[in-house]
């Protein structure tokens, strides 16, 4: 039955019901009892003896709280009372009836009383209790739920817990947004209050034993800060938050499967329109080449750029298995796109040589490159020769064999570097500007665009797997540092930006409008990333996602900066304002560029030292072309001065642990 917390049963009526029904069972066993105890006086009494039978019953039974009993838990404590109580109301009636001058019907009359008031009185209690134990095995132990979303999306799952082959859901009522439904009942269940009160509303029913075992998140528009609220009222209590399944797939045979919050759903990120028919544009019918393509960011434009119907798909990495895999999800995906699965490193010159001279690629999308910050900067000459020489490689041989654009995943870390890694993705943006430049100047068709982003939840070598892991094997959780923060994204969202971004850079419309007079200058597009988001809170918010408390159930260790590492990343230079587009999710950066002559000329210098692993002056090679790069060998605490680069995206403050929202 839905809970109200305006309207409670009183106790009261229940007592009423108990002395109804106690005083019926005790007026109906005393005629039993006379013709038990005598048969040959017929079945015909007076109303003076059944209703003094009831009336000595209640009247002996309140020393033993006989109205006070909850019939379907009765005990052996229950039974106990209902045997003295059958004693001392036969005791009762029997003197009654001697007092008034009748005679007792036989001598043995007293007992044969009590024994049938203890049967009737105990028998319905015990027929009540198997009846309930009864009708709760028919319908299975049923999970008292609480409904958090809209009244629309709570209307949609109850009526599919009505048509579903299981239903193991007991809703005890509803909290939805707006405050001008409270009150109200859907499908008879009670409408509580608003989301934001979650938190007074369960300690509300809590105080009546009411707290529901689950609280379901019916709205899948449900996101953010939003439904962070009602995870920190669900962790408050200790009942598990989950999320309905898309209800309007189900068909009435299948089970109601929920399914546990996802961290991608507390990413408090609206959601961006992409100019799909830009895309299709851009990409249809045309042969498409993505290195990197066995990596999370490769694999996913792989599947993306799928949608849109190139004459032909490549796939280049250097790691077999990798591409196996995502040439397999391809198969079983798309088999009707054209693919080829080429295994080549982007710097074998001559290898990228040939596949271009054979493929004839028209739109390259270069994600390849070595990503993990303490991996390059223990192997600093690989992660050049690879971030660095492999994207001129690649850029040069574009160019070559005409090619329209080329798309050049980067990394926010290229911001004032102060890793190696961080660095080396600066000079392959510095490298494609001022390709970008010279072309526009020749009036070349080719376009190199530069998309820079920042984290991507879930990718390879991401904090998120790795604390997923962690939770796994029982913790602790390793963070750096207290106020770490990083700008995440998802896979898909970070994608399908990129994609329009190489719309809306391969298309220049005016000259004189702002975003193609700064892509002419070299700029660079920036994804709209949102707010920073602390890594301690993510490590937090995970942990309870999880169903566990942080530093209770599992600990979290501080570990220090890695070699390489800041506490903040920036997606702009402090010199330079983040300007916004005329495409909705990107910004663009105008940041320090050189001339195509003089990039060049460092890159060869820079290839020259790196193939004789000779850091040091590859460091000082990679310090000219990037003059702001500090590099952070030992992991230092480096924190933003005050007043430094206005322009920069700050973390959150420390008033609160940075969850994700």
């Amino acid at each position: 039955m839905p809970y109200s917390v305006a309207r409670r049963r009183r106790p009261t009526g229940r007592i009423a019901v108990n002395v109804l029904a106690d005083g019926l069972i005790s007026g109906l066993a005393a005629p039993v009892a006379r013709f038990l105890a005598a048969p040959h006086d017929g079945l015909l009494h007076p109303l003076w003896f059944i209703m003094g039978g009831s009336i000595t019953l209640l009247v002996s039974g309140l020393p033993f709280r006989i109205p006070q009993q909850y019939w379907r838990f009765s005990g052996v404590a229950d039974l106990r009372g209902i045997a003295a109580a059958s004693v001392a109301g036969s005791a009762l009636f029997s003197l009654m009836i001697f007092l008034t001058g009748f005679p007792l019907p036989s001598p043995t009359f007293p007992l044969i009383y009590a024994l049938v008031l203890l049967v009737g009185l105990g028998g319905g209690r015990l027929l009540t209790r198997v009846y309930g134990t009864m009708r709760q095995q028919a319908q299975g132990q049923k999970v008292r739920v609480l409904l958090a979303g809209s009244d629309l999306s709570a209307d949609l799952f109850m009526r599919a817990l009505e048509r579903a082959s299981d239903r193991h859901y007991n809703v005890l009522g509803l909290v939805t947004r707006s405050p001008g439904q409270q009150g109200r009942r859907l499908h008879g269940v009670p409408i509580l209050g608003v989301a934001n009160d979650l938190s007074d509303v369960l300690a509300r029913m809590g105080q009546d034993d009411a707290l529901p075992d689950s609280v379901i998140v019916t709205d899948p528009e449900w996101r953010g800060s939003q439904l962070s609220v009602v995870l920190d009222a669900g962790q408050a209590h200790g009942i598990a938050v989950q999320r309905a399944p898309s209800l309007t797939s189900l068909t009435p045979a299948e089970e109601i499967q929920m399914r546990p919050i996802a961290l991608e759903d507390l990413l408090n990120r609206p959601e961006v329109p992409l100019d799909r028919e830009g895309m299709a544009r851009l990409i249809q019918g045309q042969v498409v080449l993505v290195t990197g393509a066995g990596g999370t960011i490769g694999s996913e434009l792989v599947r993306q750029v799928a949608q849109f119907g190139p004459s032909q798909l490549l796939l280049l990495d250097h790691g077999e298995f990798a591409l196996w895999q995502i040439d397999l999800e391809m198969s079983e995906r798309y088999p009707t796109v054209p693919r080829q699965v080429i295994v080549a490193n982007i710097r074998d010159a001559d290898r990228i040589e040939e596949v271009f001279a054979v493929h004839k690629p028209a739109l390259v999308f270069h994600a390849a490159a070595l990503k993990h910050v303490p991996i390059v900067e223990a192997n600093p000459c690989e992660g050049v020769l690879t971030n660095v020489i492999g994207t001129r490689i690649v850029a040069d041989a574009a160019i070559r064999h005409m090619a329209s654009a080329m798309v050049l995943i980067s990394s926010d870390k290229a911001v004032n570097p102060s890793s190696i890694m961080g660095a080396s993705k600066r000079c392959a943006e510095i490298y494609c500007q001022a390709l970008a430049v010279a072309a526009e100047a020749r009036g070349s068709a080719f376009r190199c665009v530069t998309v820079r982003f920042g984290n991507v939840l879930g990718s390879t070598g991401s904090v998120v797997p790795l604390f997923r892991r962690q939770l796994e094997q029982g913790g602790p959780l390793t963070v750096t540092h207290p106020d770490m923060t990083r700008y995440f994204m998802t896979v898909p969202e970070a994608v399908g930006l990129v994609l329009q971004a190489s719309v809306r850079g391969t298309a220049l419309r005016n000259r004189t409008d702002e975003t193609d007079m700064r892509l002419q200058q070299g700029g660079i597009f920036v994804l709209d990333m949102g707010e920073p988001v602390r890594i301690l809170g993510l490590a937090k918010q995970m942990i309870r996602l999880a169903g566990l408390k942080p530093d209770e159930d599992v600990a979290i260790r501080f570990t220090g900066l890695r070699p390489g590492e800041k506490l903040y990343e920036e997606l702009f230079h402090g010199r330079e304002a983040p300007v916004p587009t005329d495409a909705p999710g990107l910004k663009m950066a105008t940041p320090r560029m050189i001339d195509l002559t003089a990039a060049a000329a460092l890159l060869q210098e820079l290839e020259r030292v790196s193939h004789r692993d000779e850091v040091e002056q590859a460091l000082i090679v990679m310090k000219e072309l990037v003059p702001e790069f500090a590099h952070n060998p030992l992991g230092e605490v480096r924190r933003l001065q005050a007043g430094e680069a206005g322009s920069r995206d700050r973390a959150p403050t420390s008033e609160n642990d940075g969850s994700v929202s």
